[in-house]
């Protein structure tokens, strides 16, 4: 019987894949702030605004132009110079103070300017008359005098109604919200400075004048001419204070005219 050919063991199963599991996760991050609830919040109350409950009876919530003193002097100043400018014989003339004024009329009768007038209406004319000539006779005298200081209220229009020396540099210092006021005023006007000469405006607010002064060009080694009319001065100390800084940059020759204003403490001194 022949032999039966042996037949190959079968393969073996192939093993069921392992899967392995995966590893656990860490847990999750706590934070280390909290968030408040809306109904825990607080807002912060809103300013006060003002409405038409809270203006004046008969008139609008005023404007701030109309709440600056500063500014007020200045235009019953120019109201003045505008009032002596159109008399039959002026002691002089600004062609400047009407547009000065111009913007305010337009608000208010012109007797609410007259009814804050200047007192000693007629010292304002004749002090403006004499600064006018004053100036004009030290300038067209003297080569040397090229700086001029002009201590004012900010609308002072001698930079443009006066005639000047060539290459004068005119330094006008007064409150700088009164300046940048007559600014704009007078812009369109025709208001300018003589010819090759410049106009520099440092206000009085600046925490140091002498420093601002020289550093806009002022030459102490140069003669200059200080001139006094408007310039606020509440108080004797803060006079003091302007004229030292007038004696630490003023050179040997130099002027200082102008009117002194008027102190009550003052009084009773000997």
């Amino acid at each position: 019987m022949p032999a039966l050919p042996r037949l190959a063991a079968p393969a073996a199963a192939a093993a069921p894949p392992v899967r392995l599991a995966p590893p656990p996760l860490p847990p999750p991050l706590r934070p280390h702030y909290r968030f408040s609830s809306l109904s825990s919040r607080r807002r912060s109350p809103r300013p006060p605004s003002a409405t038409a409950a809270d203006a004046p009876r008969g008139g609008p919530i005023p404007e701030p132009e109309e709440l600056d003193l500063l500014l007020l002097a200045a235009l019953r100043a120019a109201r003045i110079r505008d009032e002596e400018s159109r008399r039959s014989d002026p002691l002089f003339i600004d062609p400047y103070a009407a547009v000065l004024l111009s913007h305010d009329v337009a608000h208010h009768d012109i007797g609410y300017l007259a009814s804050h007038a200047v007192p000693c209406q007629d010292h304002y004319r004749l002090t403006t008359r004499y600064i006018d000539d004053k100036l004009q006779n030290l300038i067209s005298n003297s080569e040397d005098i090229r700086q001029i200081v002009l201590l004012t209220d900010g609308m002072d229009t001698r930079p443009y109604r006066l005639s000047w020396p060539r290459l004068s540099v005119l330094y006008d210092v007064s409150p700088g919200k009164v300046f940048s006021t007559a600014t704009q005023r007078l812009r369109g006007s025709g208001a300018k400075v003589s010819r090759n000469c410049v106009l520099l405006h440092i206000p009085l607010e600046s925490p140091d004048l002498l420093e601002v002064l020289s550093k806009n060009g002022f030459n102490g080694n140069r003669l200059s001419l200080w001139v006094l009319q408007g310039l606020p001065l509440p108080t004797t100390t803060s006079l003091e204070n302007l004229l030292l800084v007038i004696s630490n940059l003023a050179m040997k020759g130099s002027i200082f005219t102008g009117v002194l204003p008027h102190f009550p403490d003052w009084l009773g001194t000997g």
